[in-house]
Parts: C-alpha cells; sequence; structure tokens
C-alpha cells in the first residue's frame, strides 16, 4: 500500500500560480506511471498530467503551455508547477501512482492504483 499526501492547493486569482507537491510512503521511481488529477463535483476525475517512467511527460490539452509536471525520485515526491491559473481549473487535484508492471498513457484512472485524498485548488475571476 502507497500512501500519498498532497499539498500546495489554495485560493488564488486568475493569472496566478500554485505549486502542488505530493510525497509518497514508498519508491516511485519504478512505477511505470505518475501523475496528478482533478475533479469537480459532479464531474468525472480527469488526467491533468502524467510522468511515465522514462520521464516522459504527458498533458491534457486544457493544460499544456501553462502547467508543469516533476518528480524527485531521490524524495519520492511529485510536483505540479501551475501558471496562468483560470476559474477553469478550480478542482480538487489528487496525485496519482500507478504499478511497477505496466501502464498505459499515464492520463487514465485505470493507469493508477493509488490515490492521495486531494488538495482543493480554487481561481476566482
Amino acid at each position: 500500500q502507497v500512501h500519498l499526501v498532497e499539498s500546495g492547493g489554495g485560493s488564488v486569482q486568475a493569472g496566478g500560480s500554485l505549486r502542488l507537491s505530493c510525497v509518497a510512503s514508498e519508491d516511485i521511481a519504478s512505477r511505470y506511471c505518475v501523475g496528478w488529477f482533478r475533479q469537480d463535483p459532479g464531474k468525472e476525475r480527469e488526467g491533468v498530467a502524467g510522468i511515465r517512467r522514462d520521464d516522459r511527460t504527458t498533458y491534457a490539452d486544457s493544460v499544456k503551455g501553462r502547467f508543469t509536471i516533476s518528480k524527485d525520485n531521490a524524495k519520492n515526491s511529485l510536483y505540479l508547477q501551475m501558471n496562468n491559473l483560470k476559474p477553469e481549473d478550480t478542482a480538487m487535484y489528487y496525485c496519482a501512482v500507478g504499478s511497477i508492471f505496466h501502464g498505459g498513457s499515464c492520463m487514465e484512472n485505470t493507469d493508477y492504483v493509488y490515490w492521495g485524498q486531494g488538495t482543493q485548488v480554487t481561481v476566482s475571476s
């Protein structure tokens, strides 16, 4: 069981920035996928950004050019730098860790096994 703890959420005005952090209880370097998702009430959880084991990154079209995902394997940590935030970015953000055996695009819920409790991001106009 991998425990994930997110931090860094908050309330900002449109155009502002936030940096989300996620610390895992175990090694993440061996995981096929690590990533960030978000969910608004009443909507499905959607992939925001993911990193494959080979360090290849992928992003949702809605955040490309504004968000940057990174990880520090030595610290078992995952980060999401969010710039030029928009009101539509408002959601609960979750970090996630996948299997060591297989994975996919790293943008689907099914690519992941363990989930954090989430951190709220609110962007006002």
